[in-house]
């Protein structure tokens, strides 16, 4: 599924024009984005949690040359399901 597909089963769903969708979903993953940017979680109940993390520095090795590089370390986005989610997806009651 791709975002106009979202948005389309969104606007079904909630009977809203699909403009009015894609201006929600948008709205949201804005509103998720700029939280996660300034540290916050983003906390979703049966559905998950969006969260900043930290990678680390380390050494890799390029698979062409076999060179050793460095590889600076990284902020990262983390989203971990919720209870419901995962039992959902695992077609558990």
């Amino acid at each position: 599924m791709n975002k106009a597909d979202l948005v389309e089963a969104v606007a079904s769903a909630a009977d809203l024009s699909k403009s009015k969708a894609d201006d929600v979903i948008g709205a949201l993953i804005s509103t998720i984005v700029k939280a996660v940017t300034k540290g916050d979680s983003v906390q979703l109940v049966g559905f998950g949690t969006f969260s900043s993390g930290k990678r680390a520095a380390r050494t890799g090795r390029n698979p062409r040359t076999g060179e050793t590089i460095k590889i600076a370390a990284a902020k990262t986005v983390k989203f971990t399901a919720g209870k419901a989610f995962k039992d959902s997806v695992n077609k558990r009651k």
